[in-house]
């Protein structure tokens, strides 16, 4: 930044001695033919002319004199704007590239940390590293991942995903995040790396997990991410606590969040993308039980779909049948796993049930024929909520689901219907625009 003034400087200086020297030569007499020639002597006449002839002579003269100067001011006039725009060229070139190199060295953390303190703790250390084929993501070393997971200790695993754990990772002062190891290096796994790594770099949303870094040591890969701290959904619905800590309106609010996340997945990205494995168990929350959509190994892009058949992938109990039967898929197909998770969040059940040894029973099928009947609805509902909310949102969130798990894809909402008929259910101070009056109403 000095540099510039300084060059500034300069170039006030240069101009001001050059209009300077010019304004003196047009005063001075010696220096005044270099700048502005006066006109010569004209010859004795030696001939007597009338009066009108000498006339003329001394118009013609003038004109001439004048003409000179004339073309003189234009030529100092082009040289002097050619001047000042190459000056304030130079000038911008310099700024950039001193802008440039001087912000390089802090574009790559702050990018790399996303929306979480990461990416300036990740600035001081040696050991991370930078690829132009992933721009913006760090690259941690290996030897850091183990000492902030204390050696990918069982104490520090967080949970269990299809190709490894996921660890508590302790960095400077006290910011955690959460490692994700997957094992194995088989084809399926590193595909899934790639393809969660080159999403997750371009996604920025806050119903989106943020990512990091990421590590690649011999055949294990590693995925750095923020760290949530109350877990996933399916932990808290499905876990000791059974649902206990997830108010009705908590719930909306998740239910609500989710849909924001799949609403910028399917409206906002270029191309839209499909998520393909939307889960009680893929959806994270914070401290404030905020939601955010995470696992993005399996998702494509709407793009990819027109060039050739997607292999069949997802979890059973929120895979769209369209897709399971025929491997047709589109956004409709997150639309009918995100109405499984609203089937979930509203009578506290898991997407598929053990019957008997051999036999199962889905959440979907169970519950659609009695989803319609108002009289037995509010018996359905989880009994860590049963009798909270006010009926007409329970028979409103129940006609949303109705809606996302229909068969024919065609019935199924958009996202952003769904998203819209949400919004008036969930309180103001959680998101929404439902003012809260009486918070425990009578069933």
């Amino acid at each position: 930044m000095t540099d510039m003034k300084s060059l500034l400087v300069l170039l006030c200086f240069l101009f001001s001695a050059f209009f300077a020297s010019m304004s003196h030569a047009r005063r001075s007499p010696l220096l005044s033919p270099l700048f502005s020639p006066q006109p010569q002597p004209a010859p004795p006449i030696t001939v007597v002319a009338s009066p009108p002839l000498v006339m003329n002579v001394i118009v013609e003269d003038n004109h001439h004199h004048m003409h000179k100067e004339l073309l003189l001011a234009i030529i100092l006039a082009s040289i002097g704007v050619i001047m000042t725009i190459v000056s304030i060229f130079c000038v911008i070139v310099f700024y950039r590239r001193n802008r440039r190199n001087s912000g390089s060295k802090t574009t790559q953390s702050s990018d790399a940390g996303g929306r979480f303190p990461l990416g300036p703790i990740f600035s001081k250390f040696n050991t991370v590293k930078t690829t132009p084929r992933k721009g913006s993501m760090a690259m941690v070393d290996f030897a850091l991942l183990e000492a902030v997971t204390n050696n990918f200790s069982d104490s520090n695993v967080l949970g269990q995903g299809g190709f490894g754990c996921v660890y508590k990772a302790q960095f400077e002062e006290g910011v955690l995040a959460a490692v994700k190891k997957l094992d194995g290096g088989g084809y399926e796994c590193v595909r899934e790396f790639e393809n969660e790594l080159n999403l997750l770099e371009r996604i920025r949303h806050a119903n989106i997990i943020s990512l990091a870094g990421y590590c690649i040591h011999e055949e294990t890969r590693f995925l750095v991410y923020e760290l949530m701290q109350n877990g996933s959904l399916e932990t808290l619905l499905h876990g000791p606590t059974r649902g206990s800590t997830l108010t009705w309106h908590i719930r909306m609010k998740i239910a609500l969040d989710t849909a924001r996340g799949l609403e910028y997945l399917h409206e906002h990205c270029d191309p839209p993308i499909i998520h393909r494995d939307l889960k009680s168990s893929n959806i994270l929350l914070d401290s404030d039980f905020n939601a955010k959509i995470a696992d993005f190994g399996l998702a494509v892009t709407s793009g990819n779909l027109s060039k050739g058949h997607v292999k069949i992938s997802g979890t059973l109990g929120y895979v769209a049948p369209e897709y399971l039967l025929d491997g047709k898929l589109s956004e409709k197909s997150d639309v009918y796993a995100f109405g499984v998770v609203l089937l979930e969040l509203l009578m506290g059940r898991r997407p598929v049930e053990k019957l008997g040894p051999s036999q199962c029973q889905t959440l979907v099928t169970w519950a659609m024929p009695q989803l319609t009947d108002r009289s037995k609805l509010p018996n359905l509902i989880d009994p860590a909520i049963r009798n909270t909310m006010d009926l007409k949102h329970l028979y409103q969130v129940a006609a949303v689901a109705v809606l996302c798990i229909q068969p024919e894809p065609s019935y199924r909402p958009l996202i952003t219907d769904i998203l819209h008929s949400l919004i008036p259910l969930v309180p103001i101070e959680l998101g929404g625009t439902h003012r809260v009056i009486d918070p425990l109403p009578q069933a």
